[in-house]
């Protein structure tokens, strides 16, 4: 908004805003069971009662998020043992590992170093039968990891990569950046993107409190519904695939994992939460508790 003056042909600008989110339970009063989010089913599974009741069931269903999980790194490897070793007597749901796999502090052999760090992941999982067997692990590239650049959406990472880790694994699962995942009637987003740092540099004005950074973020991200609201030339996307980086319906949990520090926020009646860099927040990460929406700050320490 603003007021634009005649004598110099010019617009000025008074206030800069952002299109109102709309809740996900509003966007279904209009469109009814339609199946927005994907998957085979068509229509949403966010109302089917069966669902609800096994949601509210596992109670002591989890999910463990970790970021940058540097296989190359052997404290990084330590220190995964040390989480294994802690849920090995109650397997949680799933394991969801963010890139980027590689410390990249050098671009030398890149793939072989990264190879060698699934095989040494594999043998660490050895360890622990009822994890490899009871939870499932889902792997997502980071903006370094093996693929075609920085344009999203990215596939998911080669199958020769991860096969020393997916014999071992009875659920294992390559997620593209990003992903979707339904969990009964719950739907979460998966995106690894250190988009903070992007949007900083190309905002219209800074915040003027930056521990509030990661709040403008979830407010950003969900006004505009998408994953990349920046220009083509900061966040490069494939058109064709564009519609895999949209947030509408708003899902019920959006996780951004950024080398920023972690957070979590509550907005328009989504969890929008960011793990952070594990080697580089004293080996911290994030449990999600479906049953009761909660998320858990935990921390290995060194």
């Amino acid at each position: 908004e603003g007021e634009y003056d005649d004598a110099n042909s010019v617009f000025k600008v008074s206030g800069v805003g952002l299109p109102p989110p709309e809740p996900a339970r509003i966007t279904r009063n209009y469109f009814g069971n339609a199946n927005f989010f994907g998957g085979p089913s068509a229509t949403s599974v966010s109302s089917i009662s069966l669902l609800k009741d096994i949601e509210r069931e596992k109670h002591d269903a989890m999910f463990v998020f970790v970021s940058d999980v540097w296989l190359d790194e052997p404290t990084v490897l330590a220190k995964l043992k040390t989480m294994f070793n802690g849920y090995s007597k109650v397997p949680p749901f799933a394991f969801v590992f963010f890139g980027n796999f590689t410390s990249g502090k050098s671009h030398d052999n890149a793939v072989n170093k990264i190879k060698a760090g699934f095989k040494a992941l594999a043998d660490i999982l050895a360890s622990f039968p009822t994890i490899c067997s009871d939870s499932h692990f889902l792997f997502v590239p980071g903006p370094q990891d093996p693929g075609p650049g920085p344009v999203l959406p990215r596939p998911p990472l080669p199958k020769s990569i991860v096969e020393p880790v997916a014999k071992r694994l009875s659920h294992v699962h390559l997620c593209s950046n990003p992903a979707r995942v339904q969990y009964c009637t719950q739907s979460i987003v998966l995106f690894r993107e250190n988009v903070i740092n992007k949007m900083c540099r190309h905002c219209i004005r800074f915040p003027n409190r930056s521990e509030e950074l990661h709040v403008h973020l979830a407010k950003t991200l969900l006004s505009q519904g998408h994953l990349a609201p920046l220009p083509l030339h900061v966040m490069p996307v494939y058109w064709s695939h564009d519609h895999a980086l949209r947030l509408y319906p708003i899902p019920d949990v959006i996780v951004v994992a950024d080398k920023y520090d972690a957070f979590s926020v509550t907005a328009t009646e989504s969890l929008i939460f960011n793990p952070g860099s594990f080697p580089k927040s004293n080996f911290s990460f994030k449990v999600y508790l479906p049953a009761q929406r909660k998320i858990e700050n935990c921390e290995i320490g060194s």
